[in-house]
């Protein structure tokens, strides 16, 4: 199956890792600002709404930041020189 490619992709195809780093570092400082806002709203009021809304943002940080890794695991990966 993966020695008969029908495709049209390239043998050797590279995802965008600089633009991905780039989405990554602006998401996480917004997500992490926004968990914190929605976790003080929560303290505040008491209601619900606010806890889950800072689950929601505080995912979204764990999730920029891991895709954050990734990309920087990935991009000093592809700078080393092959044996």
């Amino acid at each position: 199956m993966w020695g008969n490619r029908r495709g049209t992709e390239p043998t050797e195809a590279r995802s965008a890792l600089r633009i991905r780093a780039v989405l990554s570092s602006v998401a996480l400082p917004i997500a992490l600002a926004a968990t914190i806002f929605f976790a003080y709203a929560a303290a505040a009021t008491g209601l619900t709404v606010w806890a889950v809304e800072a689950g929601i943002a505080a995912f979204i940080a764990l999730v920029a930041a891991i895709d954050l890794l990734v990309v920087w695991y990935r991009i000093r990966r592809a700078r080393r020189p092959h044996p």
